[in-house]
């Protein structure tokens, strides 16, 4: 498989796995879109470290990559957030045979509303939780000024993040496998987590003693 990749972030063709990997995982999250960015993010620091006469000739470009993974994840978020709008009662049929699905898109649907945009940030790490969040924010018919600006945040985060992990993982540790590896680890642990602080329980507030 990283041999696949390896010959992948050597070509221009990298730029369009990315987006299409990072628009589509949000109708299938199994796709790797995170090991993607992470792996192209540690061809071009190991490209950078072969010398300045490597460097005009190196693909992918970090900025070009940010780029198109921020924008790939928006136009992924809100072709499902469309979708789920018009769905209607398809889709709440669909919602209902998980318990684990209903929980989240509720919790996920009454956060959004009260100006809770954050969790939409820490969803986007978490396994499967852009998928919620933005079928989510539609099944709730959320308004796209409510629902965009958190999509561009979370994409942004999630995308520096990435792409941050396999640059300066691979310039520190001085090795591409080496860097790819660790920062596949560190991506999986921020998912981890992120899906701990969306499952756990909101504590409610006392209320004051009259």
């Amino acid at each position: 498989m990283f041999e696949t990749l390896g010959s992948l972030t050597a070509s221009p063709w990298i730029y369009a796995v990315v987006a299409v990997s990072v628009v589509f995982d949000v109708f299938l999250p199994v796709l790797p879109s995170g090991v993607l960015v992470i792996t192209a993010a540690a061809a071009a620091a190991a490209a950078g470290a072969a010398g300045p006469v490597a460097v005009p000739a190196q693909v992918p470009d970090i900025l070009a990559l940010l780029v198109i993974a921020t924008t790939a994840s928006v136009l992924g978020d809100m072709a499902a957030y469309r979708l789920a709008r018009r769905s209607g009662a398809r889709l709440d049929r669909a919602i209902a045979r998980s318990r684990r699905l209903t929980r989240a898109h509720d919790r996920l649907g009454t956060a959004l509303a009260r100006g809770g945009g954050a969790l939409v940030v820490i969803a986007r790490f978490a396994p499967a939780g852009r998928s919620v969040v933005s079928l989510g924010a539609g099944r709730t018919q959320r308004k796209v000024k409510e629902f965009l600006p958190w999509s561009v945040l979370a994409g942004m985060a999630w995308a520096g993040y990435s792409v941050s992990l396999g640059y300066f993982g691979t310039q520190w540790l001085g090795t591409q496998w080496l860097g790819t590896a660790v920062s596949l680890v560190a991506l999986f642990a921020a998912g981890a987590l992120a899906a701990f602080l969306i499952r756990r329980p909101t504590t409610p507030t006392p209320t004051p003693a009259t």
